[in-house]
């Protein structure tokens, strides 16, 4: 039994963490470190391709600021511009 918005959110998190095609692979391949190559970029990048929970893994990275790392698809620098206009349209909408 869950109570209150912290316990839901982390088992919603769990459920499309659970569905997401990056289950099975190493954390390390969706964080490069910054002297990684482009072709271990792209071999993150293929992996959320044909993932089904692309969009939830884009949308809690923009709700928890994520910084580093692969995460729905984009990368790091992907994500700066991408979470601006989100955070627009978010403010336009409250």
């Amino acid at each position: 039994m869950t109570y209150g918005p912290a316990p839901i959110a982390a088992e919603l998190l769990a459920d499309w963490r659970s569905r997401a095609a990056c289950a099975g692979y190493p954390n390390r391949m969706f964080f490069p470190p910054p002297e990684a190559g482009a072709s271990q970029i792209e071999r993150a990048v293929a992996v959320c391709q044909v993932c089904p929970v692309t969009e939830e893994c884009l949308e809690y990275a923009f709700e928890t600021n994520q910084r580093a790392g692969i995460w729905g698809g984009t990368t790091e620098e992907e994500r700066k511009s991408l979470r601006r206009k989100w955070m627009t349209a978010r403010r336009r909408t409250a």
